[in-house]
């Protein structure tokens, strides 16, 4: 009875997860006039009754164990935190003087665990591809933030308490409020508002300041805690602001991002590289997003590591010379095609096979997928449950090419862990406009051709006459523009009509026929100057830890009080632990000398001489992660020298000779070894009763 209502649960999640997909696709097509509003709230109606149905089959499965549903989300969530806190994987930071949301602080295991993630993922990116690593300061000047976009743009909407001035975010506060009108029983709406609500609920990401302030006057939405009245909703720039310098005359910011620091340095890397492109930047640092209410944990933080890729190309040719080794890989895509079609699930494809198709737009951006699928199989991130999906088209920047976000399934849902953006030469136009600093590549052709180019002769005096003291700044601007852009000023010209260009600082100049002259002219050229495009494959390490630990985290069949954290070798925080069986001083000094073996060989080890059990010690580190353990008995000091080498997740142990137990543990770590071939070659150890 219990399996199968665990089946039905398991049904109805799958279900309510594809109408979820379903609604966010017809809101794309209604946006895009493909769709009617009647079949977006069709939609939406079905996707209430089924996470209804879900809710029920949960209660009922409550009612008849007695016990809350493993499908349960909040239950896994709620066991996973008690270890992650109790075991100080993360706890949150200044927690004496009462924390402050979205600050967290790691602790011995998470602190090992994140520098393990973040050296694997420099050893498979930034060695594998010969990245050149920068670090960049976090404090970074205005006019750096406010050509990237930044200062104009990185906003949500915020509303105050009127009487404390206590700050809130206010779509967060909206759905809060709607879903709490929903499930008042005591007060239960009516159909027809429940309807209203749902469909207000499916689009408060997208409400405008005017529309916000609307939804929530109209459903008299108050200050949580006080009830006391809120403010209009307002931009919020998500940035720390900061002065530099004594006198706090320049502006500053904590960098919501590392790639801004990458670009900046863009023409000395250039130049450090010998000139040449492709090339690959890398940095892996802080970032700062002061969040108004963080949430879910590591989820959602004001302070975390990001570990940035910006990969240098020439926008013309965006193969790559090794995406023959990634092109066979077949990790879950979630193309818009399939987000817009009837199944709504994510479909294994060869990444060849979805450049071929122009699915994904290149070779490059298709070789970082593959060798970002890899990255999260290596730390442990399991591969059924992670999906690249591909940004619906009113989701992309006007700028970008071609995205794709690395997503991973957890008790929050689908979390995007990776953002992977073909973003065309946007950011390094922005800073050469802002800077006046050229940030251009120049490709030497084996030899020199004729070429078609297109000529942009500003006329000085016409344009002084009529822009004056803008006359510069209008120059500027129509020398920046490529061929396709020039080309396009040309034929409205030429019909009669009137050209818009602008500048750097957003400026817009209408530009009539005289004021420049634009013509197609054949050259003999050796080469070609262009600014690069990039492919930017950008990684969130908080976000990436935390689905890690919910994938890694189980209990033992039988005992669900027995928590294990099953890390794969290579990001666990302590590699190895060392038992002596019991209190003895020939166990002890053999287990000490094996301890000092495995720091030599660069492994983390605990030595735990307590006078627990050996089953009650392999509890206690099972729930921090460590794969193997190494037990020192009598026929350690009194037989053949051989001591126990048990495996974590399968608990078998093999008799292993002493000295060579470092040696062993390393090559399982480094993956040079499997525990299968290790259990083949030396000889099994049965595990008594009090052990396990």
């Amino acid at each position: 009875m219990t399996t199968e209502l665990e089946q039905q649960i398991a049904a109805a999640q799958e279900a309510v997860t594809k109408q979820g997909d379903t609604v966010r696709s017809l809101k794309a097509s209604a946006k895009e006039g493909k769709a009617e509003k009647s079949e977006v709230d069709a939609a939406i109606q079905k996707l209430a009754e089924l996470k209804l149905t879900l809710e029920s089959k949960q209660k009922e499965f409550e009612k008849a164990t007695g016990k809350v549903s493993s499908q349960s989300k909040e239950a896994l969530r709620a066991a996973l935190a008690g270890v992650l806190e109790r075991r100080m994987f993360y706890i949150p930071s200044f927690k004496i003087y009462g924390s402050v949301a979205g600050f967290y602080d790691y602790g011995p295991p998470g602190c090992a665990i994140k520098q393990n993630m973040t050296q694997v993922w420099r050893t498979h990116f930034v060695l594998e591809e010969n990245m050149l690593e920068v670090e960049c300061p976090a404090v970074t000047p205005e006019v750096v933030l406010k050509a990237s976009g930044h200062v104009d743009r990185f906003t949500d909407f915020m509303v105050t308490d009127v009487v404390t001035g206590e700050c809130f975010r206010a779509d967060h506060l909206l759905e809060g409020h709607l879903e709490a009108l929903l499930e008042d029983k005591k007060n239960p709406v009516s159909p027809e508002k429940a309807k209203e609500i749902r469909d207000l609920l499916a689009g408060v990401g997208e409400l405008k300041a005017d529309t916000m302030e609307a939804a929530l006057t109209e459903y008299d939405v108050r200050a949580p805690g006080t009830g006391n009245g809120i403010s209009p909703p307002f931009a919020f720039n998500l940035m720390f602001k900061t002065s530099i310098g004594p006198k706090g005359d320049m502006v500053g910011y904590l960098r919501p991002e590392t790639a801004q620091g990458i670009f900046v340095n863009f023409r000395d890397l250039l130049y450090y590289n010998g000139g040449k492109l492709p090339f690959a930047a890398a940095q892996i640092g802080n970032s700062y997003r002061n969040e108004i209410s963080p949430r879910a944990g590591l989820l959602r933080v004001r302070e975390f590591t990001q570990a940035e890729i910006e990969h240098f190309v020439n926008g013309d040719d965006k193969r790559h010379p090794k995406f023959s080794l990634v092109a066979d890989l077949r990790p879950l895509l979630y193309s818009r095609e399939l987000q817009m079609g009837e199944e709504k699930k994510a479909q294994p494809m060869s990444l060849g096979e979805a450049v071929s198709r122009g699915i994904i737009a290149n070779e490059t951006l298709a070789y970082f997928i593959g060798r970002t699928w890899l990255f999260f199989c290596k730390i442990g991130v399991n591969p059924a449950r992670m999906r690249f999906r591909q940004h619906l088209q009113h989701e992309m920047a006007h700028y970008a090419t071609d995205c794709w976000d690395g997503e991973v399934e957890t008790t929050y849902g689908w979390v995007e862990c990776v953002g992977l953006a073909d973003r065309s030469a946007y950011d390094l136009k922005a800073h050469s406009a802002m800077s006046k600093i050229d940030l251009t590549a120049f490709e030497k052709f084996p030899e020199p051709r004729m070429e078609e180019v297109v000529k942009v002769v500003p006329n000085n005096k016409e344009l002084g006459a009529v822009f004056k003291k803008d006359q510069k700044a209008v120059k500027e601007a129509l020398e920046a523009l490529d061929s396709s852009a020039a080309m396009d000023v040309k034929a409205k010209l030429e019909a009669g009509q009137t050209a818009t260009v602008s500048n750097c600082d957003g400026q817009t100049f209408e530009i009539k026929a005289g004021m420049v002259e634009i013509k197609k002219v054949t050259e003999k050229v050796t080469g070609k100057t262009y600014t690069p495009s990039v492919i930017e494959p950008s990684f969130g390490i908080g976000r990436i830890m935390y689905c890690m630990f919910e994938h890694c985290y189980y209990t033992r069949e039988g005992d669900e009080t027995r928590a294990v954290m099953g890390f794969k070798p290579v990001v666990a925080p302590t590699k190895a632990t060392v038992f002596p069986l019991v209190q003895k001083p020939a166990l002890n000094d053999l287990a000490a000398k094996l301890s000092r073996e495995l720091t030599a060989a660069g492994l983390s080890n605990l030595i735990d001489t307590t006078g627990n059990t050996i089953g009650k010690r392999y509890a206690r580190t099972d729930e921090i992660g460590v794969p193997f353990a190494v037990t020192v008995d009598f026929q350690s000091v009194e037989g053949d020298g051989s001591v126990t080498l048990r495996e974590r997740d399968s608990m078998t142990q093999v008799r292993v000779p002493a000295s060579e137990v470092a040696g062993v543990v390393r090559d399982l770590v480094d993956d040079r070894t499997t525990w299968e071939a290790v259990s083949s070659k030396y000889p099994a150890q049965k595990a008594s009763a009090d052990e396990e």
